[in-house]
């Protein structure tokens, strides 16, 4: 996996040289600058966007064991900053963030629960963006090759989004539980609880259809933010697109972003991506380099602070786990409720040794996971 990821990202690296040194660098760092304030414009943008994901995050909790929405806004930045800038599948952040979220004292199941959920409302409305994109480009420009493309990629991915929705409703017990020992391979995960306690909070939050339907809105409303990023940038570079052009550039370009996953940060995907939708309305190579770049500043102002939030919370929580009698602390945290012998869960891999071997009779706790932390 490591060799893939270093090819794609030296394949990536070549071909956005490759687009500077053929666009002309003098003309593509004359496009920046003519951005100016613009830039700032685009970062704020971005905050805003990121934030208000924390909210269709937040939204999707049931109001028992809720975080609050400034812990699902924080951890959203650090999700953002690890899937952004770190050399990793853009859904490490997740994992990540609902680990740190369970360390935060929710429960173990319903913060893994909630990342799934949040991931699938956030699919699923890119999805939506892409479709509502592809429309307003018929409307606009008509068929051609791009609309082609993106309609064989919509029809793809949509089966896939459906798949990833069964896998969540009991379909895929095994796979998530090697997804989930492929990105948590550590003891300090064993927060996220057994397998069982994460399906059982999936159908909890499935559940509520209302809360479901309020985190889809809240992420599309999203999704319509960040094409402010793309309005913004080019207004300010001259060139005057409609709001519906910077949602068919924004969303067709998130779309490539997606399809490029494997590749760090999208790295000559974006690039290509920019250019070819930005020349469906007279916009030049080194216009959709610029902004390229300029949504590249974006990632970096956004992504670092996320990835300094994570540090700062994982020093803490190494400082917390080394203080005398810390074990003491997270067993009076525990508690129980006895619903009889049933079958242990399955264990999300051999660190979560805190669960009963297969086989033998225990008594399940109840879908509230005690946090445990390293002892010294």
């Amino acid at each position: 996996m490591k060799r893939l990821t270093t090819l794609a990202l030296i394949a990536g690296l070549c071909t956005v040289v490759g687009l500077f040194l053929s666009s002309g660098l003098e003309d593509v760092a004359a496009a920046v600058v003519s951005a100016g304030w613009g830039a700032l414009a685009v970062v704020a943008a971005r905050a805003v966007a990121v934030a208000w994901a924390g909210l269709g995050w937040f939204v999707i909790f049931p109001v028992a064991g809720r975080p609050s929405l400034a812990a699902c806004i924080n951890l959203r930045f650090v999700r953002e900053g690890i899937n952004t800038l770190l050399p990793v599948a853009t859904v490490g952040g997740d994992f990540i963030g609902a680990r740190l979220l369970a360390k935060r004292g929710i429960a173990g199941g319903l913060a893994g629960a909630s990342m799934f959920v949040d991931m699938m409302t956030q699919a699923l409305t890119q999805l939506l963006f892409t479709v509502a994109g592809l429309g307003l480009l018929i409307w606009l420009a008509g068929d051609g090759p791009i609309v082609r493309t993106v309609a064989g990629g919509l029809a793809i991915a949509a089966p896939a989004i459906g798949a990833f929705y069964l896998i969540q409703r009991r379909a895929g017990h095994r796979l998530i539980q090697g997804i989930v020992d492929r990105f948590a391979s550590g003891r300090e995960w064993q927060a996220l609880g057994a397998v069982d306690v994460l399906y059982d909070n999936l159908r909890r939050l499935y559940g509520a259809p209302l809360r479901i339907v309020s985190g889809i809105g809240v992420h599309l409303v999203g999704w319509v933010i960040g094409s402010l990023e793309v309005y913004v940038c080019l207004h300010f570079m001259g060139y005057s697109v409609s709001f519906a052009e910077a949602i068919v550039i924004e969303s067709l370009a998130q779309a490539v972003r997606g399809a490029a996953f494997a590749v760090p940060g999208a790295l000559g995907a974006q690039e290509g991506g920019l250019i070819a939708l930005c020349a469906l309305f007279g916009i030049p190579a080194e216009a959709a380099l610029a902004l390229s770049l300029v949504k590249r500043l974006a990632d970096l102002l956004v992504g670092v602070p996320g990835l300094w939030l994570w540090h700062t919370q994982e020093g803490r929580l190494r400082r917390e786990a080394s203080e005398p009698g810390a074990c003491a602390q997270e067993e009076g945290r525990t508690t129980f409720r006895r619903v009889g012998a049933v079958p242990a869960p399955a264990t999300l891999g051999p660190f979560y040794s805190y669960a009963p071997p297969r086989g033998q009779s225990a008594h399940i706790e109840d879908t509230t996971v005690p946090e445990l932390k390293k002892c010294a």
